[in-house]
């Protein structure tokens, strides 16, 4: 059975924050298909990246929003039926650190108040990342393969200082708790280490890298594959909860090898004795969930303009 169609009020969205590669990608996609897009940023400098946009740009309103200055996000949603939010660290703090998950806390509880104060959005897309699921101080010893259902340990985060899935997992949860308490519709994109062209070894998501390799978990997504899971979870009406998203596991050495390349091109390789190179992790994560509803997607109509 095909899932269902989507029917919102109006056709326009806003993507916050939309100067990143994911956002960028969003904006793109969405005014493809036919949606008329708030492109909010933080910085107005980056209205200039808009400009190499491959698609017609006229149903595109680039706004200023600042996550810390709510009044500017309430003006980046004026009109908007759906929010499809994702965290950019400010250009003053991009390293994570225990201080980043305050700040990212902080802007996701600004932005779900301002989407419930907002009478005509109709849905949230909240980008939130798989390392908000695995890291458990028990995952060696959980039978069944991680999904939605699971979270990472807040306590287990800090004690082994991995902020980025500290920050995740609170941004996360906090924002579940507001929206179930406002009466917001929101569904979270869980969403492994994206293979976008900005991908570098100073990447927050590789804190554990070896620990995710060995326990079967470390996957990551494309970015087109991510943008349309995105604009799915966005468009079915019967789309809910949480939604791991990826399409690759990295668990064999050859993977392992090619990822590490490509995040440090100029580090001389070291070769591997053969019966390690065959040793394949078993895969213990699933996106199931998210499978069943992308089935049909790239057969939907666009919007009509």
């Amino acid at each position: 059975m095909a899932p269902a169609s989507f029917h919102h009020i109006t056709n326009t969205v806003c993507v916050m924050d939309a100067s990143g590669s994911l956002g960028f990608s969003l904006v793109e996609r969405l005014l493809q298909r036919g949606y008329t897009v708030h492109a909010a940023v933080q910085n107005h400098d980056c209205e200039l990246q808009f400009g190499g946009l491959s698609c017609d740009k006229k149903k595109l309103k680039i706004l200023y929003a600042d996550p810390f200055d709510y009044k500017s996000i309430i003006d980046a949603l004026r009109g908007c039926c759906g929010v499809f939010y994702n965290f950019e660290p400010p250009q003053d703090q991009s390293s994570y650190d225990e201080f980043m998950t305050e700040v990212e806390v902080r802007a996701a509880h600004n932005v779900l108040e301002a989407c419930a104060q907002t009478e005509t959005i109709d849905k949230v897309v909240f980008t939130s990342s798989a390392t908000a699921v695995i890291w458990r101080d028990d995952r060696k010893s959980i039978t069944a393969d991680f999904d939605e259902r699971h979270w990472s340990d807040i306590n287990f985060c800090r004690k082994f200082k991995l902020w980025h899935a500290l920050s995740k997992t609170l941004a996360e949860k906090t924002a579940w708790a507001l929206a179930m308490d406002r009466g917001v519709n929101m569904v979270s994109v869980n969403a492994g280490l994206v293979m976008s062209p900005d991908l570098s070894i100073k990447n927050p998501y590789l804190k554990g890298a070896a620990e995710m390799y060995e326990d079967g978990v470390f996957v990551t997504v494309g970015l087109n594959f991510l943008v349309d899971a995105h604009v799915c979870i966005y468009e079915d009406v019967s789309s809910y909860g949480r939604y791991l998203c990826f399409n690759h596991v990295v668990n064999q050495h050859e993977d392992a090898v090619k990822l590490a390349s490509m995040l440090t091109p100029s580090a001389p390789s070291h070769p591997q004795s053969f019966d390690q190179d065959l040793r394949i992790r078993q895969q213990r994560i699933s996106s199931k969930k998210l499978n069943k509803l992308t089935v049909d997607f790239e057969s939907r109509p666009q919007l009509e303009n």
